[in-house]
This record gives structure tokens, C-alpha cells and sequence, in this order.
């Protein structure tokens, strides 16, 4: 059945379906220009909001991640699912734990661009001569990797020659990473404000958006998931959820139209 014409009904079944909060002038603008995208646009969010395999507060949580990742920062998003996640009841402790996690996407240039320097390296022949590359860790390294393992609580291998070439950086990066693991929120002592489980689908959630598709970490972290007591439906429901960045395509060029038309 074709979608209504009018504006305000699409409207209606806007807010029906996603909520007031969740309506801006980008979607009247797409409503006036091509309402059969809007609806197919409304249809695809409502999915896992109708299933809820993720509460609605911790489907929120995984849209700010989306939106907040600094390959996308998509601002209206982030504002409008803060707002949506607040008032499903969501503390500040929490969204800013999402921002901590969220905020560790740049450590991907380490994790693509090691592999490749110790490639080259054993291309020009330098790899074997080097003073820690490949050789058994020292103390610090060892120390490092076992601190590692129980604040982030897993290991990779691909952290190795990382560790290898530069202890003091990744020694940061951990102290970075650690944060939203350790730091104690409310005076029990536990790390952080959201269980781990919630914690690895927020990676998994930035990982599979499709400005940034780290494919390495995407399925350790869903390994982790797993391993953390999580569900195949609940990491579909966070791809679901990060493949809705693709609207934001309409959300703020149909506005631009909108204005050349006069139809604003």
C-alpha cells in the first residue's frame, strides 16, 4: 500500500512509531520530497524497536556510538539519542561511559598500521635484526600484556608487535582504554557504569558502521560478547541499529533541496 501524502499523517505515524524526540525538520523536509523513502526510512528504524531484543534505553546507547564515532559525528544524532537515551533512563554515568569506549576508535590506525610496518620491515630485511620485534617480551612488556588482559579482560594477538615496537604508547593506550573498565561510578567497586557485556556491543556497534568497518575487531568483539553471556539476536539488533547511519544521507541533503525548492 502506498504511503499517505500528507505531511502530518506521515508525521503521525512518525511519532507513533520512533517517538517526538526523535522528529526534526530534516524528516519534514523528506516527508514533502519523497514520502515513500520516509516511510521506508520509518519502517527500517521501527524494526528493532519493535523487537527489543536490547532495551530501548541500551538501543539508544548504541546510536550515540554510532553517531558520536569519529568517522561519522553526526551531531543532530548524537543530540537527539542523548536526549532519547536520558529519557529512557539512562545516567550520565552511562553516556558518558559510551563516549569513553566510543572514543577509542583511533587505536585502529595502530592495530592496521602495525601489521603493515613489521610486513615492510621483513620485506627490506630489518625485521630480524630489530632489537624487540619478534623476540621474547622483557618484564615491562610482560607486565603490560598481563595488566592489558585484566583490564580490558581478553587478548589478541594482533597487540603483540605493538607492544613490541613501542611499550610507552601502548602503556597509554591501555591507561586510555581502562577507563570506562575501571573507574569506580558509584562506590561499589565495579568497573564502570555498564556491564561488559553492554561495553563490547558498544565496539561492536562502531566497528560495524559503515564509515569505519574494522572487520578485525568487529568479530573479536562479538566473540567477546558471546563470551560475556550476550546473543546473536542482541549484536544483529546493534548492526540493525548501525546500518540506520545510511539515513543521514536524507536527513541533510533532503533539507538542502527542500531550500533550493522553496517547499521548506
Amino acid at each position: 500500500m502506498a504511503p499517505p501524502k500528507d505531511p502530518a499523517e506521515l508525521k503521525k505515524a512518525f511519532v507513533s512509531q520512533l517517538g517526538e524526540e526523535q522528529w526534526d525538520e530534516s524528516w519534514e523536509s523528506i516527508a514533502k520530497l519523497s514520502p515513500e523513502l520516509f516511510q521506508a526510512s520509518v519502517d527500517l528504524i521501527a524494526v528493532p524497536k519493535k523487537k527489543k531484543y536490547l532495551s530501548p534505553k541500551i538501543q539508544q546507547l548504541m546510536s550515540i556510538a554510532v553517531d558520536a564515532a569519529s568517522t561519522h559525528l553526526y551531531i543532530p544524532g548524537v543530540r537527539k539519542h542523548i536526549d532519547a537515551a536520558l529519557k529512557e533512563g539512562a545516567t550520565p554515568a552511562e553516556i558518558i561511559e559510551v563516549i569513553e569506549l566510543t572514543g577509542t576508535l583511533g587505536i585502529h590506525a595502530c592495530n592496521i598500521g602495525v601489521p603493515l610496518l613489521v610486513e615492510v620491515m621483513k620485506e627490506e630485511g630489518i625485521y630480524e635484526k630489530h632489537a624487540t620485534v619478534g623476540k621474547p617480551f622483557d618484564e615491562k612488556r610482560e607486565q603490560l600484556k598481563a595488566d592489558f588482559t585484566k583490564n580490558r579482560g581478553y587478548w589478541h594477538p594482533f597487540w603483540e608487535d605493538f607492544l613490541a615496537l613501542d611499550p610507552e604508547f601502548f602503556e597509554a593506550y591501555l591507561n586510555f582504554s581502562s577507563v570506562p573498565w575501571l573507574k569506580n561510578v558509584d562506590g561499589s567497586g565495579k568497573g564502570g557504569a555498564l556491564e561488559p557485556k553492554v561495553k563490547e556491543l558498544v565496539y561492536c556497534a562502531f566497528d560495524a558502521a559503515a564509515t569505519h568497518l574494522y572487520v578485525p575487531g568487529l568479530k573479536l568483539h562479538m566473540r567477546n560478547v558471546l563470551n560475556y553471556g550476550g546473543t546473536p539476536e542482541e549484536i544483529m539488533e546493534v548492526l540493525e541499529i548501525a546500518t540506520q547511519l545510511s539515513l543521514h544521507t536524507s536527513n541533510v541533503a533532503a533539507p538542502i533541496l527542500a531550500e533550493r525548492l522553496g517547499k521548506s
